[in-house]
């Protein structure tokens, strides 16, 4: 008996504590515990409590093969639901029934398969209710965010126009101003975010688009590295289109410049397109940067020949020519010795803006052979050593076979000189031949105008207009 009323009393003090709410179960049912203790009897026996509860479990409809089994007060609950807060519910329910002193809940949670459309249509509804109440934002966002890429893009306009006239590149005034009123268009965001309420996951996703940026930025480091060249040749400007310029091993004349590359057309027609990384990276020869250019021929002169006298008609027929700059004034230099020649160099300077360097240099040696041929002076090739193992028979010649020889010999000569004369006047009628000695690349422009390059998509880099 004095363990029964020791039950009592714990039961008592469990049941002063207030109850608390439960949430609403999937199937849209309240599920609460019971807000005050449930009645039997004074004293109620085990098997009045089993009753009582399989009674109430029952005409719930939540349980499946439900059991209760009640020893001195304790409570065991068996069976199966399909839903958490209707184990719990039925926990609450037995510690709260009258003379309940423990309960041993052993009732399992059982998924089934729910083939209701229910569930999805109060989803679907719910979402068409958000977007409802949310319909006043999505207006704020369409009007504020175009607004501010207005203003953006207006204020980098007159950034532009106003304030960097200063700047010759037209990609780095670009660049400039869009850096310049970038915070304009950032602070319509920042507004349409803090009226939605969206300033901290604002703020995490411009952390992660960071992260995402280093990891992007590895993958096309290429990319990156040749928009950031194409920037610095924009504002360092070491060449200008239609230069002709050497670079990487390549030489051609400048066609245009985009972010990723530079092309070239090269004297033989041919597009050649390098990263502008590499430019950047290289070293750059303009030839075009300054007009005068200067060049050297070669001429080997006999040993037998006055070095002087061949300067002298060398520097003649060089100073003379009109493609030939009088400032700085031709040099004439020996070389070197060679074998069987005095090798003499002649310096010139030559306008290639207006002049072919390979035309004038042909022009020249074809004039110097030819007054170094009149003048007599000879230009012998490389000496050469012929051995006879048997010798070299001699045959004398008597009487009219001496006339004979002397005539063929003088035959001979007159022959020569005429050949001689011949070369002479095919000189003077040779630079109709050689046609004009203008700077070929414009003829090579022409020729290639129709050309398709693909890479030249996009603004030209190198163009002045803004």
């Amino acid at each position: 008996m004095m363990t029964r009323i020791l039950f009592a009393l714990c039961a008592v003090f469990a049941l002063s504590i207030p109850a608390l709410s439960q949430e609403a179960s999937s199937d849209g049912q309240d599920v609460t515990s019971p807000s005050q203790a449930v009645s039997v009897e004074p004293t109620a026996r085990d098997e009045q409590i089993a009753d009582r509860i399989v009674g109430i479990l029952r005409s719930t409809g939540w349980y499946k093969f439900s059991r209760v089994e009640v020893k001195d007060g304790i409570v065991f609950l068996d069976g199966r639901t399909t839903n958490a807060d209707h184990k719990r519910w039925a926990r609450d329910l037995a510690s709260q029934t009258q003379d309940v002193v423990a309960v041993v809940n052993r009732i399992q949670v059982v998924q089934e398969a729910n083939w209701s459309f229910a569930p999805a249509l109060g989803e679907i509804k719910s979402v068409g209710k958000r977007i409802v109440t949310s319909l006043p934002l999505i207006v704020l966002a369409l009007i504020i965010l175009p607004l501010t890429w207005w203003l953006s893009s207006l204020a980098a306009r007159g950034i532009r126009r106003w304030l960097l006239s200063g700047i010759a590149s037209p990609f780095l005034r670009d660049i400039v101003s869009r850096a310049i009123a970038l915070p304009i268009f950032l602070i319509g965001l920042f507004v349409v975010l803090q009226v939605a309420g969206l300033t901290q996951i604002a703020v995490s996703v411009v952390g992660g688009a960071g992260v995402i940026g280093i990891v992007v930025g590895f993958a096309f480091r290429d990319i990156a590295e040749n928009f950031l060249a194409s920037l610095l040749l924009s504002i360092r400007r070491p060449f200008q289109s239609g230069d002709y310029i050497e670079v990487a091993g390549m030489a051609g004349s400048v066609r245009s410049m985009n972010t990723r590359s530079t092309v070239l057309l090269s004297p033989e027609g041919n597009h050649i397109q390098i990263p502008n990384a590499m430019i950047f990276k290289s070293t750059i020869v303009n030839y075009t940067s300054s007009a005068n250019r200067r060049d050297t021929l070669v001429i080997g002169v006999g040993y037998d020949v006055s070095v002087a006298r061949a300067q002298s008609l060398i520097l003649e027929v060089i100073a003379g020519h009109e493609a030939v700059l009088n400032q700085p004034e031709p040099m004439i230099l020996v070389d070197g010795l060679g074998s069987s020649t005095v090798n003499i160099k002649a310096y010139y300077w030559v306008n290639a803006k207006d002049f072919s360097v390979l035309k004038v240099k042909s022009a020249l040696l074809r004039q110097v052979t030819k007054r170094l041929t009149e003048e007599g002076v000879s230009m012998p090739d490389d000496a050469r050593e012929i051995i006879f193992p048997q010798g070299v028979p001699v045959l004398q010649l008597e009487g009219a076979a001496e006339k004979s020889a002397l005539a063929i010999a003088s035959q001979e000569f007159s022959e020569g000189a005429k050949q001689v004369a011949a070369a002479a006047a095919a000189d003077d009628a040779m630079p109709e031949v050689e046609g004009n000695l203008l700077n070929e690349q414009s003829d090579v422009e022409q020729a290639t105008a129709d050309a398709v390059v693909t890479e030249e998509d996009g603004a030209d880099l190198l163009s002045d207009k803004a």
